[in-house]
C-alpha cells in the first residue's frame, strides 16, 4: 500500500510540472522575434492614380476642332471620304487600358496637315511609388529629351540713384556701332513668347515644343508638340504642317494656338 501511494504521488508531481511548462510556452506570450512596438502597424501602399481607363482617342476630338487643325477636311467633296477623314486611324496598341492613340493626315490646297494624339495611363508596380509619381517621372523624361531652351526674361530697368542723380548713359563706341547684333534682329528669330517652353496653365505640368524644318533649317514642315500630365495620365499631341508652296513657312502662333486649344479640350475630357 505504501509503494502504491508513493508512485501515485510521483505521477501527480510530474503532471503538475508538465502543465506548468505547457502554459508558459503558449501562443499568448511574445516570441523571441516579436517586437511589441510594431504591434498593429502595417506598410501603407502608395496611392493609386486617379484614372483607371482612357478615352477613345479617335472620338474624343469634335469635328469643329478637327476642321480648325485640318482645314483640308472641309475641302473634301465626297461625304464618305470626309467621314473617314474625321474618324482618323487608331494607333496600334496591345493594351488599350494603358496606351491608346489616333492620327490624322489631310491634304488641302495650301498644305498637308498631320495630327497625332496619344494617351498613356501610368501604373506603378512599386508599392513605395504612387502612380502619379511614376507618371511624373515619365513626363520629366519626355521634357528632358525635348531639350527646351532656358526661359528668358526682359532686362530690368536700372533703378534711380538714391541721391537723386541720374545714372550716366554709356557712350557708344565704334565697336558697338559696328556690331550688327546690337541693332538688328534675324527675320527668322522666334519671338520669346513662342519659343519652346513650360506651360503653367495646363494639367499638373506641361510643356510645348516648336520645331521648324529639320536639322535647324528654316524650310520644311513645322511641328508643334504639346505634352501634359494630369494625375497618372500623360497626353502627347503632335501637330505638323507642310506647306504646298516652296518657301512658305507655317505660322508658329497659329499652330501653337490650335495645339494648345486641343490640349485644353483633352484635359477637360479627362475630367481633371
Amino acid at each position: 500500500m505504501q509503494r502504491k501511494a508513493y508512485v501515485t504521488g510521483i505521477a501527480a508531481l510530474l503532471a503538475a510540472l508538465l502543465a506548468g511548462c505547457t502554459s508558459g510556452s503558449g501562443g499568448d506570450g511574445p516570441t523571441d522575434n516579436a517586437n511589441p512596438g510594431d504591434a498593429g502597424t502595417a506598410t501603407v501602399a502608395a496611392q493609386p492614380g486617379k484614372y483607371r481607363t482612357l478615352p477613345e482617342p479617335c472620338g474624343v476630338i469634335d469635328h469643329d476642332t478637327l476642321d480648325s487643325l485640318l482645314p483640308g477636311i472641309k475641302q473634301l467633296a465626297d461625304p464618305e471620304q470626309r467621314d473617314r477623314a474625321y474618324q482618323g486611324d487608331a494607333t496600334l496598341t496591345y493594351n488599350t487600358d494603358r496606351k491608346v492613340g489616333c492620327h490624322w493626315k489631310v491634304e488641302s490646297a495650301d498644305a498637308t496637315d498631320r495630327l497625332a494624339v496619344d494617351f498613356e495611363r501610368v501604373v506603378s508596380y512599386d508599392n513605395a511609388v504612387s502612380d502619379d509619381d511614376q507618371a511624373q517621372k515619365l513626363f520629366e523624361e519626355k521634357e528632358t529629351a525635348a531639350d527646351l531652351p532656358e526661359p528668358t526674361s526682359a532686362t530690368p530697368a536700372t533703378p534711380a540713384s538714391s541721391a537723386g542723380t541720374a545714372t550716366p548713359t554709356p557712350t557708344a563706341t565704334a565697336s558697338d556701332d559696328a556690331s550688327p547684333s546690337a541693332t538688328e534682329t534675324s527675320p527668322d528669330a522666334t519671338p520669346t513668347d513662342l519659343q519652346p517652353r513650360v506651360l503653367s496653365d495646363l494639367g499638373d505640368e506641361a510643356y510645348l515644343d516648336d520645331q521648324l524644318g529639320s536639322s535647324g533649317s528654316t524650310a520644311g514642315p513645322r511641328t508643334v508638340t504639346v505634352v501634359f500630365r494630369t494625375s497618372n495620365v500623360v497626353v502627347t499631341i503632335e501637330y505638323e504642317e507642310q506647306p504646298t508652296a516652296t518657301g512658305t513657312v507655317p505660322d508658329s502662333k497659329e499652330m501653337q494656338d490650335r495645339a494648345r486649344d486641343l490640349a485644353s479640350q483633352l484635359d477637360d475630357a479627362l475630367g481633371s
